[in-house]
């Protein structure tokens, strides 16, 4: 009998006040109740990455400061991810920038799959740069996404996010989706690892 792959689901807004976490939360309600993955939540807020201060090339694996061991660890223990990540200038968020920066393999052969918000756009506009950065690091982006306009207007007074059909079923498409390719995708990391 195999194990669920563990799914992370990393938040890249780290502002006070940010909508980033109750979309997160929201989120993983949704991939617990999938019944696919193990599921974690990791809060770029609660990581606090300095700007990328290694002085050797990701690649080399080569790590000089506790907080970079700690973030490889991190990512290395994972199957899958999901990036909630807001709209910023056209954008994707710095923080979410430094964090993939600071690793190189622990990323490989992985599926990914993003979940955008913002304005009238839904956070496109962060998702599609994002693309070219997550295919760098030979991470596998799935077709879907969840693309939330005016995100807003789905949070209660509570503070989480009430979604719409849309959303869930976007949502519910793309764990689909991600559970396929990380067992599809296990092997190759295997073989990397090896």
């Amino acid at each position: 009998m195999s194990t669920r792959p563990v799914l992370q689901i990393i938040v890249a807004s780290t502002r006070p006040g940010r909508v980033g976490l109750p979309v997160a939360e929201w989120f993983r309600s949704v991939a617990e109740k999938h019944g696919g993955f193990t599921v974690e939540l990791v809060d770029l807020a609660e990581l606090n990455l300095p700007m990328m201060d290694e002085p050797n090339h990701p690649r080399l694996r080569q790590y000089v400061h506790e907080h970079t061991q700690r973030w490889s660890a991190t990512v290395d223990r994972a199957d899958a991810f999901v990036m909630v990540t807001p709209e910023y200038n056209h954008s994707f968020s710095a923080a979410l920038k430094n964090a993939l920066d600071y690793l190189s393999h622990e990323w490989a052969n992985k599926p990914v799959g993003t979940v955008s918000y913002g304005g009238i756009s839904a956070g496109t506009r962060a998702q599609v740069a994002l693309r070219p950065v997550l295919a760098s690091l030979k991470l596998f982006p799935t077709g879907g996404a969840v693309n939330i306009p005016v995100v807003r207007q789905f949070l209660t007074e509570e503070g989480t996010v009430e979604p719409n059909d849309v959303m869930s079923a976007a949502a519910d498409a793309m764990l689909v989706e991600l559970e396929v390719l990380a067992h599809t995708l296990a092997p190759l990391r295997a073989t990397a690892q090896s």
